[in-house]
């Protein structure tokens, strides 16, 4: 939900060679999701936004692209809790603050495992 996040994220992403959809809050991702004609491979939203949580966003999400992965980050130590064991199939979480190559490490990996 942080626009220089957010935009910081996305430009190394595409710099990766990756196709970014962009959304600042999780009912306008809900909306590009619903607009996207193609697959979505991977969610990466923040847990704590105003509105709707990532896990919010992600569960919905799910329901409607049960191929895509979800990567979920964020800064508030109570989230850090957020160990993958609980997290449900297909989730990931990252804390913040972390590495681009971290980032585009755990992006990586749950990519490729959607592909196999």
């Amino acid at each position: 939900d942080e626009e220089s996040i957010r935009s910081l994220v996305r430009k190394v992403l595409e710099r990766e060679g990756y196709r970014v959809l962009e959304a600042g809050s999780g009912a306008a991702a809900l909306q590009v999701s619903l607009e996207h004609q193609g697959p979505i491979g991977l969610l990466l939203s923040d847990v704590v936004m105003p509105g709707m949580s990532g896990v919010e966003l992600a569960e919905n999400l799910s329901l409607r692209r049960p191929e895509m992965r979800t990567l979920l980050i964020s800064g508030h130590t109570g989230e850090a809790s957020l160990s993958s064991a609980k997290l449900p199939h297909g989730f990931a979480f990252l804390q913040k603050p972390f590495s681009l190559p971290d980032l585009l490490g755990k992006v990586r990996a749950l990519l490729e495992k959607q592909q196999a």
